[in-house]
């Protein structure tokens, strides 16, 4: 396996530093869709709109584009950043440092100056301080006060529509689509005549502005692009079928059940009614929706919660009655930075241990790990096909990155297979059963029991669920060999579920390689770039995505068959490392993490810098020698 020491990705690799501005760069030396903006703005000012229409532009452009929020959790008043990626390659990960920074706010200018890539630009407000210029990156001032003022806006929307000043000016800049704009704002406010006709009348003054004013000398660039992007969508929130949806709001969970309430109006009435066949309730805690999710799982119906890390905690005591007493539930947790409060508006993979064995004893749960928003979609019918098949509750762990921000996506497949329901008994069965039924034995050697929901028939079929333990008829029993027999059911369940859940995705290297990478979730763009970018550098390596658990006897294979398998995770204490030694008793000397976790999506340099430095390490070490 070769080497190199001095790696660089060729995406990222810095401009020439200049002492004066150069004229704009053609043809080779143009950097055309590939590059990162990041505009600072002040939150609550109405940059939404300005960033959203800049990204909708490019993306119909047919320019692969990805926009990732940094926002501060009050309402309103301190900095936020908006990272805008162009990639021509497709790349979706987050990349830093930016090229283009947009500067609105005066309380960060320094600092969003001081951070651009050598042989950047910078777009500011005129009116904020500027900090010694630099050599190598040219400055773009924007008079954004002398064109709000001669716009005559109402004074009240004169803060929010100003942030169309610089979208004006990076459509002469980079050379934005005009049309592409407008058709982003009229999309933006639904057709409604007169804030199209307010914000695009500022637009174009910035915009002719510029073009007076502004005499473009970088590289960076635009153009309009084909074969990428006719085949995806560009979508936020995703969400899976379902009929009840208690929930308690939290951050960043909260859009899930606010596209629920958006959508299932339009998806779930009855056609001759318009009544909804559906119900969405707002709980007075999350301890309380988990338990109407397991009162309606119960009951037969497909019932799911959504929260983040805190309202995981709240949700212990229900989960572990879902888990005992075998009712179908899901939660999805939009996790986000912790302990406590944490950083509630920053990415996170921080709740895989705390998800898994939630509850007091011997407990445990099938999670997803999706990775973008089309396996989103596909999971949240998936997530509800195992909760009633394996007769428990299940957990898809998404994040931050994924639930709020905007993605490029493929286009959602409908399932084309019906609704798993598991095993539920009709009443012809019943009635061939007898007396012979029991709702905790396992009939089949697969662990899972047959169940019947409330209501199927008129005297056979039911039965007390509890907490407590029970013999398998569900009678009370506090005999030893009760209990043992239900957990070691469990487990014998636990380990069916390990060929149901969604099975890991395997990469081979170009090359046979000695070293392997797990990886999971919102982490994938980000590990898929870095592997291209370390096999160009000679580092080759087998990759496995994770996308559930329990693990399949894959994973171990993987791991047996490689000297040294990287763990790339986004948490401070590597908790699917810890997983993998736990459940796989793996021996932790072959594991070795790669963890980022300063709750901004994790980028392919970090990934590609980290396993580089193992690698060195790794090359004049004995084989299977741990790596600290």
């Amino acid at each position: 396996m070769s080497l190199m020491s001095d790696m660089v990705h060729p995406d990222e690799a810095p401009s020439a530093v200049a002492s004066q501005p150069q004229p704009a760069a053609q043809g080779n030396d143009a950097r055309v869709n590939n590059f990162s903006l990041s505009i600072a703005t002040v939150n609550g000012s109405g940059s939404q709109t300005s960033n959203g229409v800049l990204l909708r532009a490019f993306f119909k452009m047919g320019i692969p584009v990805t926009g990732k929020n940094l926002f501060p959790s009050n309402i309103q008043g301190l900095p936020t950043w908006y990272i805008i990626r162009l990639s021509k390659d497709g790349y979706l990960a987050r990349r830093d440092p930016y090229e283009i920074a947009v500067c609105m706010n005066g309380r960060t200018v320094v600092e969003d100056m001081a951070q651009v890539a050598e042989g950047g630009i910078v777009l500011y407000d005129d009116s904020l301080p500027v900090a010694a210029r630099r050599p190598d990156v040219t400055y773009y001032p924007m008079p954004v006060g002398k064109l709000v003022k001669a716009a005559n806006l109402p004074f009240e929307l004169r803060d929010y529509i100003a942030n169309m000043v610089y979208v004006g000016a990076l459509v002469h800049i980079l050379g934005l689509d005009m049309a592409e704009i407008e058709a982003a704002v009229e999309w933006n406010f639904d057709g409604k005549r007169k804030p199209i006709e307010l914000n695009m009348n500022m637009v174009h003054s910035a915009y002719e502005w510029a073009q007076a004013n502004l005499t473009k000398t970088d590289p960076y660039r635009v153009e309009r692009m084909s074969g990428f992007n006719e085949s995806k969508i560009l979508v936020g929130a995703i969400f899976g079928g379902v009929t009840v949806v208690p929930w308690y709001p939290i951050t960043p969970a909260s859009s899930l059940p606010d596209a629920l309430n958006k959508y299932l109006p339009k998806l779930r009435s009855d056609p001759e009614t318009g009544r909804g066949n559906f119900a969405i309730i707002q709980a007075e805690d999350e301890l309380a929706a988990l338990g109407m999710v397991i009162g309606a799982g119960w009951a037969g119906a497909r019932a799911m919660t959504a929260t983040s890390g805190p309202g995981i905690d709240l949700m212990a005591e229900f989960a572990g009655l879902a888990y005992f007493a075998e009712v179908p539930a899901v939660i999805w947790d939009v996790q986000r930075m912790g302990p406590s409060t944490g950083l509630p508006t920053r990415t996170s993979q921080g709740d895989i241990l705390a998800a898994y064995y939630l509850s007091h004893g011997d407990t445990r749960y099938p999670l997803l790990f999706p990775a973008d928003p089309a396996e989103a979609f596909e999971f949240g019918h998936v997530a509800l096909d195992l909760a009633e098949r394996l007769q428990t509750l299940v957990m898809v762990l998404s994040d931050l990155d994924l639930g709020m921000n905007v993605w490029i996506s493929d286009r959602f497949k409908y399932p084309e297979r019906p609704l798993d329901r598991g095993k539920v008994l009709t009443v012809e069965q019943l009635n061939e059963l007898g007396n012979s039924w029991g709702r905790y034995k396992d009939v089949d050697g697969d662990g899972i029991p047959w169940r019947t929901v409330p209501g199927t028939h008129a005297s056979k079929g039911s039965y007390f669920t509890r907490g407590t333990t029970r013999n398998p008829q569900a009678q009370y029993s506090e005999a030893g060999p009760d209990y043992l027999y239900n957990v070691h059911r469990l487990l014998k369940k636990f380990a069916t579920a390990a060929t149901l859940v969604p099975q890991p995705v395997v990469r081979a290297a170009a090359r046979k390689s000695r070293l392997g990478v797990l990886y999971f979730g919102s982490t994938a763009p980000a590990m898929d770039e870095a592997l291209t970018t370390l096999a160009g550098a000679g580092i080759h390596l087998d990759a496995m995505r994770l996308r559930a658990f329990p693990f399949p006897p894959s994973v171990a294979e993987f791991i047996a068959n490689h000297d040294h398998v990287f763990v790339v995770e986004q948490n401070r204490d590597a908790q699917m490392r810890s997983m993998l030694i736990n459940e796989l008793d793996t021996d932790p000397a072959w594991l070795i993490k790669v963890l980022h976790y300063d709750g901004t999506p994790i980028t392919a340099r970090f990934i590609t810098q980290a396993i580089t430095e193992h690698v060195h390490a790794l090359a004049v070490a004995p084989r299977r020698e741990k790596i600290q």
